[in-house]
């Protein structure tokens, strides 16, 4: 069973495994109601494509309306992290809990022995391990939205995109002849799609306005609420003019939740956006059992950064299980706290943790 969106890539991992000779059916998931102006909701276009698809490939197609569990296990928790100040990243948790949990048990319930989508990522078993690897295709790669799938779930999975390139993706669509072969890949939230982000989380959140200070407390400006925010961000603050003697942009470099403050720095490599270590929990390994600690590998703690030296350590059980400490061989920009940090040694995927907070060097040597 095949997990169609409507755009070129799983058109593509469609014809793939129809060309491999396997019995398939489609099956296009909706998880967000349509309850927004045409220009941000795309559901109905997206299955309009998908149909002549499964139509030009005679599959069948199926569709299936995930919204309760979106909303109750993927948008309430991202609503919530926004309110404690944090950024959720909404992919990670539809991938563990909807594709590859809500989708992957409607396809056994129908008989289906697989499932399969268009993410670019491979599965290979090994030792009776199933084990996640990164995608030929490095720009495409997805394995950081997967890192928290476990063996359960790769054991049903299947990535026919995995060994292919987005050109060569493209190609293929163009000589099948279909009409989404050059459409625009998706972006923005999982399932809502791309819109005005601060407009958008402004139906769900209200408004808390705040203090925009420096670190030495300078204050340059008011926030519409740290929620609105993220650490790294540059557009949206509205503070002009010159300071410092330079005409610089200004950037996020933390959030005061006490105070509702709202910290800002001048320039794009200011030291406060930098730290050479972090810690993280929620921890997940997709072998199911963690490596030896120290694990010294790489990682990366968001989508297409390229992949960081690291050393992890495990910290002392609390009341949530085991912590991690992250600690980087160059110090990394604009960790944001509930974002993932994934873990990576050569093509395989390790697994992840999200992000508590950053440490600087004087934390670091304490903890």
């Amino acid at each position: 069973m095949v997990g169609v969106s409507g755009g070129v890539d799983s058109a593509v991992a469609l014809k793939c495994l129809k060309d491999s000779g396997a019995a398939l059916r489609a099956v296009f998931m909706k998880n967000w109601d349509e309850d927004d102006a045409q220009e941000f909701c795309s559901a109905e276009q997206d299955l309009a494509d998908a149909r002549a698809v499964c139509e030009l490939l005679d599959v069948p197609l199926l569709t299936v309306n995930f919204s309760y569990e979106y909303w109750e296990r993927v948008f309430a928790h991202f609503l919530a992290e926004h309110q404690r100040g944090r950024t959720p990243n909404p992919d990670v948790l539809c991938n563990q809990v909807l594709k590859f949990d809500a989708f992957l048990e409607y396809a056994k319930d129908l008989g289906a022995t697989q499932i399969a989508t268009g993410h670019y990522a491979r599965v290979t078993q090994s030792k009776g391990r199933f084990r996640l690897l990164r995608a030929h295709d490095e720009n495409k790669d997805q394995t950081y939205f997967l890192h928290r799938l476990n063996q359960q779930q790769l054991q049903y999975a299947r990535f026919p995109l995995g060994e292919l390139h987005k050109p060569a993706v493209r190609e293929l669509a163009r000589q099948a002849q279909f009409a989404n072969h050059n459409k625009k890949d998706s972006t923005g939230l999982c399932f809502i799609g791309e819109r005005p982000f601060a407009q958008f989380l402004g139906r769900f959140v209200d408004p808390d306005p705040g203090q925009m200070c420096t670190p030495d407390g300078e204050i340059v400006g008011e926030h519409a609420g740290l929620a609105f925010y993220t650490i790294g961000q540059r557009q949206g603050l509205g503070i002009g003019g010159r300071r410092g003697g330079t005409q610089a942009p200004w950037y996020v470099a933390g959030k005061r939740m006490h105070d509702n403050t709202l910290i800002v720095v001048q320039g794009s490599e200011h030291p406060a956006l930098f730290a050479p270590a972090l810690v993280a929990d929620s921890v997940h390994w997709i072998a199911g059992a963690r490596p030896a600690m120290p694990l010294h590998c790489e990682a990366r703690i968001r989508h297409r950064q390229s992949l960081q030296s690291c050393t992890v350590t495990e910290n002392s059980a609390g009341a949530t299980g085991a912590s991690l400490q992250v600690a980087f061989k160059q110090p990394q920009r604009a960790i944001a706290p509930g974002q993932s940090v994934v873990f990576y040694r050569d093509d395989e995927c390790l697994g992840g943790a999200i992000i508590e907070h950053a440490l600087d060097a004087s934390q670091q040597s304490r903890a």
